[in-house]
């Protein structure tokens, strides 16, 4: 008899799933810390679910430029900026709601190990030393660059379609609010599991 096959180790992902906020909030949970919690998960739910959609012109742009340089030998000098445009604002507008979900990179070969307590205190303390400071100088680089480029009427110098540089760095700005506000979201869970030993979203009662 052929021998079972092993299972998948999936603990990353269900990392990520109990982080996503899926389940209630637990009902000795403040009122306050819960309903900010779920509040953000949603909203950055409906960012998620409206960002989603600029995959539409950035699959039409990309196929639009393949027929016409392959079957009419007529190159766009538009389709490179604009996937890397929208490529761009996809990745940065989906930033936050990606974060709720718990999908960003991370090393877990080790965190997935440790007890939920001790994840929590970490997350925590790396919220509050590094994402936090980090993300609030990155804004505060980010809008100046947003307003002198806007200011300059800067455009895009490797391409000769010559396109303005600060609708792109505008959706760079943007994501950056939309991490701050689900990090906030990211730091009330972790306090919970690192004070309480599970995290919110475990609680299905």
């Amino acid at each position: 008899m052929a021998d079972e096959p092993s299972k998948l180790d999936i603990s990353d992902e269900m990392i990520a799933e109990r982080r996503g906020g899926s389940g209630k909030m637990p009902s000795d949970m403040p009122s306050w810390m819960a309903t900010s919690i779920v509040n953000i998960d949603k909203f950055s739910k409906w960012v998620g679910n409206v960002v989603c959609w600029i995959l539409m012109p950035l699959i039409l742009a990309m196929t639009y430029e393949v027929f016409a340089r392959k079957l009419f030998h007529a190159p766009t000098i538009w389709a490179y900026d604009i996937s890397r445009f929208l490529y761009g604002a996809l990745f940065m507008l989906g930033a936050g709601y990606a974060l709720s979900k718990g999908v960003h990179i991370r090393a877990d070969f080790l965190y997935r190990n440790f007890k939920t307590k001790n994840q929590g205190t970490i997350d925590f303390w790396l919220y509050i030393l590094f994402y936090f400071p980090g993300l609030i100088v990155f804004l505060y680089m980010t809008i100046g660059y947003v307003g002198e480029s806007i200011q300059r009427g800067e455009r895009g110098m490797d391409t000769t379609w010559m396109p303005y540089m600060w609708p792109i760095k505008t959706c760079l700005l943007i994501g950056i609010v939309f991490l701050l506000i689900q990090g906030i979201s990211e730091l009330f869970k972790s306090y919970w599991a690192a004070t309480r030993g599970k995290w919110p979203g475990e609680d299905k009662c």
